[in-house]
């Protein structure tokens, strides 16, 4: 996530801008026309969509991917709910809690992160370094987010201090007893940046480990299932190929997102390598797209223990590994 959100929201406007009032000459490729709805400004996160974008590989079967960029508004689960597009980015606890109280006709067709780098970042000298440790403190968190209900039940925080997200990082350059939620691929830049050095604790090793996904709808999916296949494909390929080299795709990121300078790419990629969040522990890259049946158990059940679901859902009926090579 990004701390600039006026100057990207800008940018937003003026790329949706430019895909939607752009009158294109009527195709004549014979490409499948698709689109793809990221969950924020272009960036290394969303490296693999760009790297099968930019080397072809969404072309050689036989799709035209549109990428379109999100932002702190996107709401991609009910624009592909709504067959508005095709494609999106989500989490997979975000797919169970659409489908469980929305009826939201959602689906994962495959990871795009095995682990998810969001967390809590404090100073480097903050008395904090358990989530327990939190307790007493002030943090910044986006109001209604499920890890954070899951962290406050599991760690008995009662007399925390809840503010509102920002999505920057000037207060916790102010402030050297403020924390707030991050990405560990974002935040922590620019606080070094800052003369302001920072530690991150990751919600997934406090056991919260939802897969970062791309998503369909179930209605799409079953009525096109040969283009899901195509569109996971080349994802996947895109993806490997992304964390073995991302320059490609980055030089195309960085053109989309002005605010992307190469500095802080370089160090959004580094950081995902580092983490085998888009590999899981095989850096072979085998395991990228991959599912773990145990693993959505495991997050439903701690959704049911939440109470954030309306109503039980099966874990199974939310993804589906037949695409995933």
């Amino acid at each position: 996530m990004s701390p600039k959100p006026a100057a990207q929201l800008a940018l937003l406007i003026s790329l949706l801008a430019l895909t939607s009032c752009h009158h294109e000459p009527p195709d004549t490729s014979g490409l499948i026309h698709v689109s793809l709805q990221t969950d924020w400004y272009p960036q290394p996160e969303h490296g693999g969509f760009y790297d099968a974008l930019v080397k072809g590989y969404y072309k050689a079967e036989g799709l035209d991917v549109k990428i379109l960029p999100g932002g702190p508004f996107a709401s991609t689960a009910a624009l592909v709910a709504a067959g508005k597009i095709q494609f999106a980015m989500d989490s997979s606890d975000h797919i169970m809690q659409g489908i469980a109280n929305n009826d939201e006709p959602l689906v994962a067709i495959a990871a795009t992160m095995q682990n998810d780098p969001q967390g809590i970042m404090v100073h480097a000298e903050s008395p904090i370094h358990t989530w327990a440790d939190i307790e007493g403190h002030t943090i910044a968190v986006r109001p209604g987010s499920t890890w954070w209900d899951f962290l406050v039940q599991r760690f008995h925080l009662k007399n925390v201090r809840e503010v509102p997200l920002t999505y920057s990082v000037a207060n916790f350059v102010r402030d050297p007893t403020y924390a707030q939620q991050c990405f560990l691929t974002s935040e922590p830049y620019f606080a070094q940046g800052a003369g302001t050095p920072a530690r991150v604790l990751l919600n997934s090793d406090a056991g919260y480990a939802p897969y970062r996904v791309v998503e369909t709808s179930r209605v799409y999916l079953n009525a096109h299932p040969d283009v899901v296949a195509k569109f996971t494909r080349a994802t996947i390929r895109g993806w490997r190929d992304y964390m073995q080299d991302p320059a490609a795709a980055n030089a195309l990121i960085q053109k989309l997102n002005p605010a992307m300078n190469r500095d802080w790419a370089r160090y959004s990629y580094e950081q995902l390598k580092k983490g085998n969040f888009v590999t899981g522990p095989d850096t072979s890259g085998a395991q990228i797209g991959h599912f773990d049946p145990a693993r959505w158990t495991t997050m439903a059940n701690q959704l049911n223990a939440l109470h954030v679901l309306n109503k039980p859902i099966d874990p199974t009926t939310a993804y589906t590994t037949q695409f995933i090579p």
